[in-house]
């Protein structure tokens, strides 16, 4: 091999062996298993191994973790998409790797599998899946355990793993908390795929839209995301899952609270101060107020707000 290469070397002063020898080079260097841009506080990362269907294998989900514990660090971070290059976003685990290797190999490709999926829901900003094509097993577990999903009217979904002895439980986990329990028990029972729209209906995708306007329409989704306040989306965010693991009284309880908190921010008093000047701006233009009284009306927020 290293001779070969040598006359590489020799040959690449002529136009052909230039172009071997570059060919040779850029081959030699692998795509980064993931692809990250940043811009107006909107984090994109992409799945970038196509040749092998974007498979969720070890290397792929250290680069995940990585990037999603990094880019925690960017000031103006607002709203993480994850997307993939190629016809499939992703499809799964990749199956060689699980046999290759050993039992303790096993346990930290499920461990990291598991932990970037948490990491997902624990972020304090929303992350959103743009999905394109198929997503099967731990890709689909990818999708149910984005906040939010925007995916290609063609996208179908399926957790297939029962069909070759390999039954999804992990990603069972996602996927049972995102549609409805018996819809979720025939998708692991057959395999069988589901379509955008029948996962649109069953809660696992926000939207569904045709392929050309998918970039075009998850980008408007993080940019409205991206009008509100980073403070009270991740105040949200938290209180959101967490009050989902408690029953009715404890959530209520545990909500009132977060409201409480959330009134005493800044960005709560200045919303409804604002939303209250936008109401009884408008009760002047409709009733005709006089100046004096609109003024008055305005003295102070809770006048504002009937409080």
């Amino acid at each position: 091999m290293m001779a070969s290469f040598c006359r590489l070397l020799l040959a690449k002063s002529s136009p052909l062996g230039r172009y071997v020898f570059f060919r040779h080079l850029s081959s030699a260097i692998p795509e980064p298993l993931v692809l990250t841009q940043q811009q107006d506080g909107i984090h994109i990362v992409t799945l970038n191994n196509p040749q092998k269907r974007n498979a969720l294998s070890l290397p792929m989900l250290n680069c995940l973790k990585e990037e999603l514990t990094a880019c925690q660090q960017y000031n103006d971070l607002r709203v993480i998409i994850i997307r993939a290059t190629g016809p499939v976003f992703c499809s799964g685990h990749d199956l060689k790797e699980l046999m290759a290797v050993s039992n303790e190999k096993h346990v930290e490709i499920f461990k990291t599998c598991s932990k970037v999926m948490m990491m997902i829901q624990d972020l304090n900003v929303p992350v959103i899946a743009q999905v394109a094509g198929l997503a099967t097993a731990a890709g689909c577990q990818l999708v149910a355990s984005c906040d939010l999903a925007v995916a290609s009217d063609q996208a179908k979904f399926a957790v297939p793993g029962v069909s070759i002895g390999l039954f999804c439980s992990t990603p069972g986990v996602a996927l049972g908390r995102s549609i409805p329990k018996k819809v979720a028990m025939e998708m692991l029972f057959t395999g069988n795929p589901i379509s955008a729209s029948v996962a649109l209906k069953h809660g696992l995708l926000s939207k569904i839209v045709s392929p050309d306007v998918l970039e075009e329409e998850t980008m408007n989704l993080a940019k409205r995301i991206c009008e509100s306040s980073r403070s009270v989306i991740a105040l949200g965010k938290a209180a959101f899952y967490h009050q989902m693991e408690l029953d009715r009284n404890a959530a209520y309880e545990y909500t009132e609270k977060i409201m409480i908190s959330n009134l005493n921010k800044e960005d709560g008093q200045e919303g409804i101060y604002s939303l209250s000047l936008s109401f009884s701006l408008s009760l002047f233009l409709s009733f005709s107020l006089s100046l004096s009284e609109f003024i008055l009306l305005n003295v102070t927020p809770s006048r504002l707000c009937g409080i």
